[in-house]
């Protein structure tokens, strides 16, 4: 069971949304928090990225910068650029000049509101990912790939867009894991979990079974270390204890099970764990605040914009 990838399919709602502008010196676009995450690709040319009580990100062409709980920022040419345009439907994709020009591909993922999951809640607001000769040649070709979708779309483009954004959300996701791996010190949170054979382990069992009855000592024979290891490592790296973090995904799976299938209430209490229907929706109020029929039956959410 790949944990990555059942997590990020488990908190991501509705469809992910793109777009490309073009901007002209001076220029400075304001981007609002959005209730997901959003990213920002450097085409060509060069810009800031300016973040309230932090220093401003300088980016560059070929330049990924990532915000996986979409936080507020500014984007401008020049730090003393003034802010002008806010990022919203319907706005221009490219605005005519004379000065430097810059290129930015933007994006956003709707991800679930009412219960998130320590992988992301973990992540710094912002992740700058440079465009070093070499590094991370997947999330490259990813870019590339996205960008060339964008620029000249053709047929099969609405089908193809959303998975080129799946796939791009998980290769930032990993390119930060994997140069959180490679620093000297020791690893902690989530890329230290995937580094630790044990907690992997007992992650990858509990993502491929939540209907198991799972205990602490069911875990630590699987993951072939003793009960006190086990605790103390997962809980410092996934973030809470093993058992807090079995209900934890049983509940992101219900919901999205919810979301996306119609299978009975019943069968999915069965599908995470849940001897009874009323077990279930017990469980699933109190961590989500509404019942599971009627989180179900909730309106569907306006679409984010394509930032």
């Amino acid at each position: 069971m790949d944990v990555l990838s059942e997590t990020i399919a488990a908190i991501r709602t509705g469809n992910p949304t793109s777009g490309m502008f073009v901007r002209h010196a001076p220029w400075g676009r304001d981007y609002p928090v959005v209730p997901g995450a959003g990213f920002h690709v450097v085409l060509q040319g060069s810009c800031f990225a300016v973040r309230s009580g932090a220093e401003p990100i300088a980016l560059g062409a070929g330049d990924v910068l990532f915000m996986p709980r979409g936080a507020d920022h500014h984007l401008v040419d020049r730090l003393d650029s003034p802010v002008t345009e806010r990022a919203q439907p319907g706005e221009p994709r490219e605005i005519p000049g004379t000065g430097a020009r810059t290129a930015l591909l933007c994006g956003a993922y709707e991800l679930g509101r009412q219960r998130s999951h320590p992988l992301l809640d973990e992540l710094p607001e912002f992740i700058h990912l440079p465009a070093h000769p070499g590094r991370h040649p997947a999330l490259r070709a990813a870019v590339d790939l996205l960008a060339a979708e964008v620029a000249a779309p053709n047929q099969g483009s609405d089908a193809a867009l959303p998975a080129i954004l799946d796939i791009l959300l998980l290769f930032m996701l990993r390119a930060w894991f994997d140069e959180q791996a490679a620093r000297a010190e020791p690893v902690g949170g989530w890329a230290g979990a995937f580094a630790d054979p044990a907690v992997a382990a007992a992650l990858r069992a509990v993502h491929e079974a939540p209907e198991r009855t799972w205990t602490v000592p069911h875990m630590s024979d699987i993951a072939g270390v003793s009960r006190a290891t086990l605790a103390r490592r997962f809980a410092a790296t996934v973030g809470e204890p093993p058992l807090a973090y079995v209900t934890r995904w049983r509940m992101l799976t219900a919901a999205r099970l919810l979301r996306e299938s119609n299978a009975s209430l019943d069968s999915i209490a069965r599908k995470v764990g849940y001897t009874s229907e009323f077990a279930f929706a017990k469980a699933f109020k109190r961590e989500y605040g509404t019942a599971p029929g009627q989180y179900r039956r909730a309106e569907d959410k306006p679409p984010l914009v394509a930032v």
